[in-house]
């Protein structure tokens, strides 16, 4: 794991937020274990209380959990182990609609919780979107956006299911093998920008906190990002 230098304003809030980072990224996967206070005070250059504060702001959040002295990334449930017969265009497509079943409700729901520091923070986010990026930098990106809006929902639970099954999605063969194998990087730029593009229509509605906007804008984009990736099912 690597860290980013602290500066010695609102330390634990920079704390929180690489910590969080890390958790919707899935460098720090549920039921992985958080380092000390005593590692993170030093990998930080900050004093503990500091760190202390970091993680009770994730704990409240009901993203981490205290086990005897330990605090580990919060996991209630068992991994979803996907073992699919199936061709890669079906499978992309079973993906895309269990994203969409499980993505358009948590996120209405994350809409309509959604506070100052939370908007904050998909702004901060959406920003890094701009400029060239390549593949890699974008689908690491890409999960962070999604993750960190759906924790907006406040349930543990539901944004534990949810990364699950992202985590069948980023660490797919049959997406890397679309995406590297199948395209041209102007085909996959153009997939970057309709993803960027929809992007800022999803933190739109999460910014105005409007459940119904978010709701219309994850449908959208979602059914675009795989049609671009594989031909429509014709019925």
């Amino acid at each position: 794991m690597t860290f980013q230098p602290i500066t010695r304003n609102t330390v634990s809030a920079q704390i929180r937020e690489q910590l969080l980072r890390m958790i919707t990224t899935g460098e720090l996967s549920p039921g992985a274990r958080v380092p000390s206070e005593r590692e993170l005070s030093e990998e930080f250059e900050v004093a503990r209380t500091s760190v202390r504060e970091a993680i009770q702001g994730l704990l409240s959040m009901g993203l981490v959990e205290r086990r005897g002295n330990r605090t580990w990334v919060a996991e209630h449930l068992p991994d979803v182990a996907v073992d699919s017969d199936s061709s890669t265009e079906r499978f992309i497509h079973q993906l895309f609609e269990t994203r969409r079943v499980l993505e358009v409700p948590v996120f209405a729901l994350a809409a309509e919780r959604s506070d100052d520091a939370s908007r904050e923070a998909v702004q901060a986010v959406l920003r890094r979107f701009e400029g060239a990026l390549t593949l890699c930098e974008f689908r690491q990106l890409d999960r962070e956006f999604h993750t960190l809006i759906a924790s907006g929902c406040g349930n543990p639970l539901l944004l534990e299911l949810y990364s699950k099954v992202l985590d069948q999605l980023f660490r797919s063969w049959e997406i890397d093998s679309i995406l590297t194998e199948q395209r041209d990087q102007n085909e996959v730029d153009q997939i970057i920008q309709a993803a960027v593009e929809g992007h800022r229509v999803i933190a739109a509605a999460f910014c105005t906190g409007d459940p119904r906007a978010m709701a219309t804008a994850v449908e959208a984009h979602l059914i675009e990002i795989e049609n671009s990736m594989v031909p429509p099912v014709v019925s």
